[in-house]
């Protein structure tokens, strides 16, 4: 039987080599951490090729992440998502500790998956059919723009002299008219080409023309959940609202940029069946979904320390991930969902409690740990540098928009690295992004003076940095005399 197909990405290429590239131009270091989710990645790309009874008893092998924050915990499952094209949540285990003891329902985590999900086919569908649909759209703005033009279906041909009857001027009347209106819709059947083409040079863009928005149902059923909470309860009232008064609509005056958006998603709405994107997504989904629960070490219960109150609610919320864990069945709006072959990756500083503090049998269900390592002077180099969303081109893009070009030179590079590492270790060690803090402050009032530089090339040198860091310099220096 042949696998599902789960996306358009060509899985084939992803090796778990290539994986690990990937993850290289965005990510530094961390080869241990790229090194499993690449392999697990690569797994289920090589499971979806299996005959279908061996498909169903291959469980995907869920990872358990342990390093401080900002190192790329987060950043590693996020790329990885987007890789594949996989649907991708986060969520951070603690938001289901807030109410009650028990805490929230867990079972949301699987229904924000499945809305990422619908609404990830959704857009590739739009995509597919953006080119074919903008035909209906000219039409759909002529009308607007020339109410009463649109002569396409409406067959007006002009008489031919010779076959006018000559008898009276009563018989010759009516047929003078008919010429008259042939006349006045070849003209307007001018114009409209006319329209046409100034419509595609882009010369009425700012007209104004008043649109119907139509405020349409979200999502593709509505259903009551069994012991939801209350925001789905929310939803689902106001479903039911919007269900009872009908699809209502508003008229907006618009510029015709603006009512081109507006038409051309009504018109992909149209052309879309809801349902072929349920399906789509549901498989996708079942097959390729990731889940990143963030924080999962606030939510151990270190042992001897078992009691009342937060850790009762810790520790059943622990129990309540379990299920989803291990593969159960959760009702959606769009359909029930299988999660036994979601790729679960957990993630914790777990600087307090150790893994060892979860339940017995969550720790069963995250076989794959991996300890990722604190960030030195040398990686935050390379993460000033090396990436594609590098913070050095952030800050080189957003000065030169005001006209401002900034130049680092390698010494003021390696004083912000060194610096970066000192402040983590004297202070809170909160990895890379000690880098935002770092480059904030640094280029303060550059920033805030940026218009009266503008045509200016400031070069940041290492005395620049001493000179605008110096007091996180002086506090380190005096810190030294501190017993």
């Amino acid at each position: 039987m042949n696998a599902p197909n789960v996306s358009n990405v060509n899985l084939e290429e992803l090796t778990p080599r290539e994986i690990v590239n990937r993850l290289d131009t965005y990510i530094i270091g961390q080869h241990k951490a790229k090194k499993a989710v690449a392999i697990a990645l690569r797994n289920r790309t090589r499971r979806l090729k299996l005959p279908e009874e061996i498909r169903e008893e291959i469980a995907p092998k869920n990872i358990l992440m342990i390093g401080p924050t900002g190192v790329g915990k987060t950043e590693i499952a996020r790329r990885l998502a987007k890789l594949c094209g996989a649907p991708f949540l986060k969520v951070e285990a603690t938001k289901y500790t807030e109410v009650g003891y028990v805490g929230r329902d867990v079972e949301s985590m699987i229904r924000d998956l499945m809305v990422v999900g619908y609404n990830m086919v959704k857009s590739e569908m739009q995509e597919q059919n953006r080119t074919s649909v903008q035909e209906r759209v000219e039409e759909v703005l002529l009308d607007l723009l020339l109410p009463g033009s649109n002569t396409k279906h409406k067959n007006y041909m002009r008489p031919s002299e010779e076959k006018l009857p000559t008898f009276t001027d009563a018989i010759n009347a009516p047929l003078n008219e008919q010429n008259q209106t042939a006349d006045s819709h070849h003209n307007m059947s001018e114009t409209r080409e006319k329209f046409r083409q100034m419509l595609r040079d882009g010369k009425l863009d700012e007209r104004q023309v008043e649109v119907d928005v139509s405020r349409r149902l979200q999502g593709p059923t509505m259903e009551i959940f069994a012991g939801g909470n209350i925001e789905d309860l929310e939803a689902t009232m106001m479903n039911l609202t919007n269900m009872i008064s009908g699809s209502r609509s508003k008229k907006k005056l618009v510029s015709i940029k603006e009512a081109r958006e507006i038409i051309t998603a009504e018109q992909l709405d149209k052309m879309i069946d809801a349902d072929k994107v349920c399906d789509e997504a549901r498989r996708r989904v079942e097959q390729m979904g990731i889940i990143f629960i963030d924080e999962i070490d606030k939510i151990a219960v270190r042992g001897g320390e078992r009691g009342g109150g937060h850790d009762v609610s810790r520790e059943g919320v622990q129990r309540d991930i379990l299920p989803i864990v291990e593969g159960s069945n959760v009702n959606t709006k769009f359909g029930v969902v299988d999660t036994s072959h979601i790729l679960f990756i957990a993630a914790g500083a777990f600087s307090v409690s150790k893994p060892s503090d979860l339940i017995p049998e969550l720790q069963g269900r995250f076989p794959l740990r991996v300890e990722l390592e604190s960030l030195h002077a040398e990686d935050f180099k390379r993460i000033l540098l090396e990436p594609k969303n590098a913070l050095i081109r952030q800050y080189t893009a957003l000065l030169a928009t005001e006209g401002v070009n900034i130049n680092f030179d390698d010494e003021a590079i390696n004083k912000m690295s060194v610096l970066a590492e000192d402040v983590n270790k004297r202070m809170e060690n909160i990895g890379a992004r000690r880098l935002h803090t770092i480059m904030e402050n640094l280029l303060e009032d550059l920033s805030f003076e940026a218009d009266s530089h503008a045509g200016e090339t400031i070069e940041i040198t290492a005395d620049y940095v001493y000179e605008h860091l110096k007091d996180i310099v002086q506090d380190q220096d005096l810190s030294k005399y501190i017993l």
